[in-house]
């Protein structure tokens, strides 16, 4: 009986390992949780292209967005663990979804990790026909004033943007309206048109719209400005140094995938973020493309876990 599991395991062991050897042979799928724009789906296309360079095949965007990121989250923990069919995973989503439902479809478990691909810092960003402040210590009195009435946009219930505004409000006592949004397009068309006032995003979002002063930026969430964004300051250079707010984007395997396929995979994206292309088209987007392997970014995963677990029961965050 002994020999004859030994015998299956090493037969298990040399298909996976011959598995490895061939992959990929077929076009590989990275599957956004987010419909087109914004960080999540910049990301996937900047790593698109020289991935399929270090693979050797065809690799493919697919927006499957939807219930806060859960219809993608879910269709990837269920698809085959072959490496095929990668989730381009939301840091928000990954860590935070898990803290505000209590029956998700999916748990952090179900993933293993590839490698990270880009982080961003986020924008503190205004309409400044519907918000009068030009700084951020202006800005918090006058939410403040407003007792409520002021709006902000979110790309849905546990996104970063939805995340991060709370935790701005408990930081500063300004309380604002939470208005959820199918994706940061959608939310930026709002705010733009002044339906809605304020958007914490990240810089893909709204760069555009804060160099043709169709928005107004007051502050940068992290310890340096921003590159694309140099007049605008810090948090900390605007008052607020406690607020510090760091998205990532990061690829994950369905679990269960064999770690041969994980380590090519992991190897492919580590050459593709390096290439002086992929650096330079995610500066141009306002993000910066970092790897990590799958070791590191899994203590990211559990790091932030805890840390957003806190927050939300602190800051008594739902999922409405």
């Amino acid at each position: 009986m002994h020999k004859l599991l030994a015998t299956t395991l090493l037969a298990a062991t040399a298909f996976a390992a011959h598995a490895a050897e061939d992959f990929p042979t077929r076009t590989v799928t990275l599957v956004v949780p987010n419909p087109p724009g914004g960080l999540v789906d910049t990301s996937a296309r900047i790593i698109a292209e020289p991935l399929a360079s270090a693979l050797g095949k065809t690799v493919v965007v697919e927006n499957k967005d939807g219930g806060s990121g859960n219809i993608a989250y879910q269709a990837v923990a269920r698809s085959k663990p072959d490496g095929y069919n990668l989730l381009v995973s939301y840091s928000a989503y990954h860590v935070g979804n898990p803290n505000l439902t209590s029956n998700l479809p999916w748990a952090p478990k179900d993933f293993v990790p590839v490698g990270l691909i880009t982080v961003s810092s986020n924008v503190i960003a205004v309409n400044p026909d519907t918000v009068n402040a030009t700084n951020l210590t202006d800005f918090i009195e006058e939410v403040k004033q407003s007792k409520g009435e002021i709006n902000y946009a979110s790309q849905g219930v546990g996104s970063l943007s939805h995340l991060g505004t709370e935790v701005f409000s408990q930081l500063t006592g300004a309380k604002m309206t939470h208005v959820p949004y199918r994706g940061s397009g959608a939310a930026i068309k709002d705010v733009l048109a002044g339906n809605v006032q304020v958007f914490i995003t990240t810089p893909p979002s709204v760069m555009g719209h804060v160099q043709t002063n169709k928005l107004r930026a007051l502050a940068v969430t992290a310890d340096k400005r921003h590159p694309m964004l140099p007049d605008v300051p810090t948090t900390a250079e605007a008052g607020l140094p406690a607020y510090q707010l760091e998205s990532w984007v990061g690829l994950f395997a369905p679990a269960g995938t064999p770690q041969p396929v994980i380590d090519k995979l992991a190897a492919s994206v580590e050459a593709a973020v390096q290439q002086a292309s992929t650096q330079k088209n995610a500066q141009a987007a306002g993000i910066e493309a970092r790897f990590e392997g799958p070791d590191a970014l899994q203590a990211r995963v559990d790091k932030e876990l805890a840390y957003w677990k806190r927050t939300v029961e602190e800051a008594g965050i739902t999922a409405e």
